[in-house]
C-alpha cells in the first residue's frame, strides 16, 4: 500500500509543534500513519478530510485482516482521533469520525527488567584502560542511576551537568524538563571520566556534548546500542537486552528497595502515573517471591 501526503497532514504536524512541542520522533510516526491511511483511502477513491466512521472502521478491520499489530493500530487511531479533531477546528470538518470508534485491547507487556547482579556486571564490564571504555562506563553508570532515555543519554550536554550538586538537567518527550539525582557511583565515574578521558575523544574538536564518539561528534543511538550488546555479552550477561533495559532495570530496582510509586513517575519523565504502573506488576512479583520465602505462612 503506497503512502500519500496530503497538505492537510502538514497543517496538522504544524499545529501539534507550535502547541504540544511533539518531539521530531513522534511527529514523522504520526506522518507516517497518516500518510499510509491516505494512500489507503486514494486506493478506494476517498478524500481524506472525507473519510467517515464506517470508512475507518474498514480500514481498522483491514488491518486486522493484515495482521497488523494491536499497538501500532492503537498509534494510528490516536493519530486519526487528533487529526480529526484538528480538522473539526479549524472548520475543515462537521463532524469528527473517530468519536464511536474504540481503540483496540491492548495486552500489558511487563519490562525485561536485568538483576542487580546483571547490572553490577554489566556496568564492570568497560575497560577502564581505554579511554573509550571509561566514557561507557561513565554512560551506563548515569543511565541507571537516572533512568534515562537512550536519546537523552547521548544528547546531554556540559550544561545540564551540576556535580557539585549531584544532578542533571535532562529534556525528555515533548521537550520536558526534568531534574534527576545523580547518586554517588554515577558522580564519581562521570567526574572520573571528563578528567580523564573525555578530551581525549574530542581531539582537536570542540564542543559541550558530554558523551562524544570516537570522532568527537554526538553519539548515535545505534553506536551506543552496539556497545551496550558488546559489554553485555563481554559481562557474560545472558538476560534479554533492550535499549530500555537499564531504564527498566532502574524503575524495577527503585520500586523493589521501596520507593513510592509518584518518585518513580517523576524521575522517568512519565506525564502521566498510568505509563508507570506497569513496574507495579514487575515488584509485585518480586515481593510475592519474598513473602513465600520468608513469611512463616509463605
Amino acid at each position: 500500500m503506497p503512502a500519500r501526503d496530503d497538505p492537510l497532514i502538514d497543517r496538522f504536524l504544524d499545529a501539534l509543534w507550535l502547541e504540544k512541542g511533539l518531539a521530531e520522533n513522534t511527529r514523522q510516526a504520526y506522518r507516517s500513519d497518516l500518510a499510509l491511511f491516505n494512500g489507503w483511502l486514494d486506493e478506494r477513491g476517498v478524500r481524506l478530510a472525507d473519510a467517515g466512521r464506517d470508512v475507518i472502521l474498514d480500514h481498522l478491520a483491514w488491518r486486522l485482516h493484515n495482521a497488523y499489530k494491536a499497538r501500532s493500530t492503537a498509534r494510528l487511531l490516536s493519530g486519526l482521533r487528533g487529526f480529526y479533531r484538528f480538522l473539526v477546528r479549524e472548520g475543515l470538518v462537521a463532524i469528527d469520525p473517530t468519536l464511536q470508534v474504540d481503540l483496540p485491547r491492548l495486552g500489558r507487556p511487563l519490562p525485561k527488567a536485568m538483576s542487580e547482579a546483571d547490572v553490577e556486571a554489566l556496568l564492570a564490564a568497560p575497560d577502564l584502560g581505554d579511554p573509550l571504555g571509561l566514557r561507557d562506563r561513565a554512560m551506563l553508570e548515569v543511565l541507571y542511576a537516572c533512568g534515562l532515555r537512550i536519546t537523552e543519554l547521548i544528547s546531554l550536554t556540559l550544561e545540564q551537568v551540576n556535580l557539585r550538586q549531584g544532578v542533571l538537567r535532562t529534556f525528555g518527550k515533548g521537550s520536558k524538563e526534568r531534574l534527576v539525582p545523580l547518586g554517588e557511583e554515577a558522580n564519581h565515574w562521570l567526574e572520573r571520566y571528563l578528567r580523564d578521558a573525555r578530551r581525549e575523544l574530542l581531539g582537536a574538536k570542540i564542543g559541550d556534548v558530554v558523551f562524544p564518539s570516537q570522532r568527537g561528534d554526538q553519539m548515535t543511538r545505534q553506536t551506543f546500542w552496539y556497545r551496550i550488546k558488546l559489554h553485555a555479552k563481554a559481562a557474560g550477561v545472558t538476560a534479554s537486552i533492550s535499549p530500555h533495559t537499564l531504564r527498566h532495570a532502574f524503575a524495577t530496582h527503585l520500586l523493589n528497595h521501596g520507593a513510592d510509586l509518584r518518585t518513580v513517575q517523576m524521575l522517568l519523565g512519565h506525564s502521566d502515573l498510568s505509563t508507570t504502573q506497569i513496574y507495579t506488576h514487575v515488584a509485585r512479583a518480586r515481593l510475592q517471591a519474598l513473602h513465600a520465602q520468608h513469611h512463616p505462612r509463605g
